[in-house]
Formats: structure tokens, C-alpha cells, sequence
């Protein structure tokens, strides 16, 4: 199958062309964004491979539908960026990478629970500077607080035992379905209301839905723990970004970890080094000594993209020899 990849960085390239070995579609290969504008670039071929920050409303797959494209294969598990609706009316099949690597996003929200609870950004910057001074770096233990989990699929499980048996914290969860496993092992399922206020520390790892947007708000955060560390690598519209900024300010917020942010889509995965951000708000959040920021990399293992790129491909396969594709997203059902 032809197959236009958008968004396409050089370790995309890398991983999609060893899994492509097994199947044999042609790979083309575009910086541009996928939007309205650019869909154009994919005349002539039956699919399109995209990324997160890709748009795929209305106007976008309307304009895809024209030029013959009838399959969009996401390599990532989110689809809140696709206009699921849409696609049907069109006609076009959607499919999705629903599990890659989970451990390698519950390793990453680890490590930025200990490196922001543990000053370990600002004492490596000190270092470089030949200041050794340990004023201002007074971390906390991870053992015997309460750490609260958002959501407990698979990567959510996964930080919930890592937080449970590994550092000894007492794990508060919530999730519509309860795993029972980690019931067994000590964590307690509560409403996301009693999490948001007992947790001294909350992972985000919820699918962003209107129910789940902005979770994290002024109210969530004026009923929080003093010093609550906030920590999301899920989906950045599940926190109001204005809402966390005034709770940093107020001291209410003690800490935050984000790999992503809810208007990512004009920042991350591009070098933008030599620019100036236009964007206040995350200018703003930057200032804060208390706040680590990454740029959407929970993902990017060697394991993770070598998964995506495999789960994709075989989803293109499958839409190819006239299968029903096993990872398909439809409007109403999550398949796979």
C-alpha cells in the first residue's frame, strides 16, 4: 500500500522502515503537519500515517477524502485529534496503535516524579556552574505519601505498582473499571474527587474526553493537598494551564512534571530554539523553579517506536488484503 507519513522525524523513518521490511508498503515520507492546508500532498495515495499533533477535523479528512485517501492510521494510542464522525460519513477507516510500550511512559513519569521532587534539574545545573551549594534543593521521600493514579490502563497500572511496591506509597486510584490485581497488591480505588483532595502527589494517565477536560482546575486545586506535586503525561488539556499557573503562585501547588500541554500542537517536536514563543502561558509556566517541563518524549524508547511502527504497519496490511482491522477506532467503540 502507499502510504504519505506526515509529521515524519528521522527516528520515525528509522523504526517504520526495519518493520517495513515484513510488509512491504511504500513508505513516503513528509515534514509538513497533516491539516486542511496540507492534505493536498497526499494525492494519489490510499493512506495517510500521522502523528498527535496532526489535525483531522472535518475540513482535514474532507479535503483527504477528495484526493483519494480512504485509511488514516495513527501511530499513537490517543485520537482525540480525529473527527471520528466525520471520518465514517467519508468513509474513511481509522486505525490506532493502542499499546506500544506502557512501560516505557510509566518509567518516564518516574523519573519526573524524582527529578522535580528531588531538585535534580536545578542541582545539575548548579554543577555545570561549579556551585555545589545544597541551599534550596530539600527534596521529599516518595515512601509513605499518598500518591493518587488517574486512570489505570496500562500505564496507570504500571506507575500505581511501581508507586505502591517500589517506593512504599500509600495509592489512591480511580478509573471506571477496577484492576483487581492491583487491589491485591494495596491500592485503593476512590471517586477522582476524594483522589484529587487526599493525594500529596497526582499522575494523570486518563484519556482526554469532554468529561475529563481540565480536570485538573481551580477548584480541583483549591480543594488539594498544600503542596500537591501535579504530574501529566497523558494528555495535556486534562489540566487548565491558567487554573495551574495561579496555583503555583498561590503556593497551593508544590510542584509540576508535564511531558505535555494542552497547545502543544505550535510548540513540540520542532526546534524552535531560534524563534520566539508566542505562547505566554507556557512562557509563564517556565519561570517557575518548581516546574519540569518535556517535550511529549514518555514515548520514545527504542522499544516503543519499534512497537508503533510494527502495530501500524500490520493495521495497513490489514485494510489492504480487505480484513477488518483489529486496532480500528470507530465514533462509538474503541476496538482492540
Amino acid at each position: 500500500m502507499r502510504v504519505a507519513v506526515f509529521s515524519a522525524k528521522a527516528y520515525d523513518r528509522r523504526f517504520l522502515e526495519a518493520a517495513n521490511s515484513e510488509f512491504g508498503h511504500e513508505l513516503d515520507y513528509f515534514d509538513a503537519r497533516l491539516d486542511a492546508a496540507t492534505a493536498r500532498l497526499a494525492s494519489g495515495y490510499p493512506a495517510v500515517c500521522v502523528f498527535v499533533n496532526d489535525r483531522l477535523d472535518a475540513a482535514t479528512l474532507d479535503a483527504l477524502a477528495a484526493v483519494g485517501v480512504r485509511t488514516v492510521a495513527l501511530r499513537c494510542a490517543g485520537y482525540n485529534n480525529v473527527d471520528l464522525t466525520a471520518a465514517e460519513t467519508l468513509g474513511v477507516t481509522v486505525v490506532r496503535v493502542p499499546a506500544y510500550s506502557p512501560e516505557a511512559v510509566a518509567e518516564f513519569t518516574l523519573g519526573l516524579i524524582l527529578a522535580v521532587d528531588r531538585n535534580i534539574p536545578r542541582a545539575w545545573s548548579r554543577v555545570r556552574e561549579n556551585n555545589f551549594a545544597l541551599d534550596g534543593l530539600i527534596g521529599r521521600n516518595l515512601s509513605g505519601r499518598v500518591a493518587g493514579v488517574v486512570g489505570t490502563g496500562r500505564i496507570g497500572a504500571l506507575v500505581a505498582r511501581m508507586l505502591r511496591i517500589g517506593f512504599g506509597c500509600e495509592v489512591l486510584a480511580s478509573d471506571v473499571f477496577q484492576d483487581p490485581d492491583l487491589v491485591a497488591a494495596g491500592v485503593r480505588y476512590v471517586p477522582v474527587e476524594t483522589l484529587l483532595r487526599e493525594a500529596d502527589l497526582i499522575s494523570l494517565h486518563c484519556p482526554l474526553t469532554p468529561a475529563t477536560r481540565h480536570l485538573i482546575d481551580a477548584r480541583a486545586i483549591a480543594d488539594a493537598r498544600p503542596g500537591v506535586l501535579i504530574v501529566n503525561t497523558s494528555r495535556g488539556a486534562l489540566i487548565d494551564t491558567n487554573a495551574l499557573i495561579e496555583g503555583l503562585k498561590s503556593r497551593k501547588v508544590g510542584g509540576v512534571a508535564l511531558d505535555v500541554y494542552e497547545q502543544e500542537a505550535d510548540l513540540f517536536f520542532e526546534d524552535l530554539s531560534n524563534e520566539i514563543i508566542q505562547d505566554d502561558v507556557f512562557q509563564r509556566l517556565l519561570t517557575f523553579p518548581n516546574v519540569l517541563i518535556t517535550g511529549h518524549q514518555a514515548f520514545l524508547t527504542e522499544e516503543a517506536l519499534g512497537a508503533i511502527a510494527r502495530t501500524t504497519l500490520a493495521s495497513l496490511a490489514e485494510v489492504e488484503a480487505g480484513r477488518e482491522p483489529v486496532n480500528r477506532v470507530v465514533a462509538a467503540v474503541v476496538k482492540g
